[in-house]
């Protein structure tokens, strides 16, 4: 049985997964991110790195810009990411630096996971500053995507 605040994860890890289909219809890896405060989304991303051609232009990194440009400063306290995968050790440096305070993860990334499939970036006790982690919200939506683009990719 679901309790509300798994409803709730459930209803911004949608919103992520609609910007992860932007970033797909683009031929970027589609990952979406939402920053929700107050239950108001403050920022969207997807990735563009193919598209701007940045390697830093991951789908939280574009978050948390659009995130700090809406609430007016760099750090997004009482704010919670909900990521399509796992986040890199680039994007979960930024988590901790934007101080985000909770990370809800549709899937794992073993290949390049710093939320506790390689390492732990986001829960490193000598960093400043930790955030709490969810595993699995919606998961199978959040993994079928990545595998339909990389299936659609090989066949092309």
């Amino acid at each position: 049985m679901l309790n509300k605040g798994s409803i709730i994860d459930e209803i911004y890890m949608k919103e992520a997964l609609s910007e992860a289909s932007k970033a797909y219809e683009l031929l970027e890896v589609p990952i979406g991110a939402v920053i929700v405060k107050d239950g108001i989304i403050v920022g969207r991303g997807h990735n563009l790195k193919e598209t701007k051609k940045d390697a830093t232009l991951h789908a939280e990194i574009i978050a948390i810009k659009d995130a700090c440009r809406n609430l007016g400063g760099w750090r997004l306290p009482e704010c919670t990411m909900y990521v399509t995968l796992e986040p890199c050790p680039m994007c979960a440096g930024a988590l901790v630096n934007s101080r985000v305070k909770r990370l809800v993860i549709g899937t794992k990334d073993p290949k390049t996971g710093a939320c506790g499939s390689i390492i732990n970036i986001v829960q490193m006790e000598n960093l400043n500053h930790e955030l709490e982690v969810k595993f699995g919200v919606l998961e199978e939506q959040c993994t079928n995507i990545l595998k339909k683009f990389f299936a659609d990719l090989r066949q092309k």
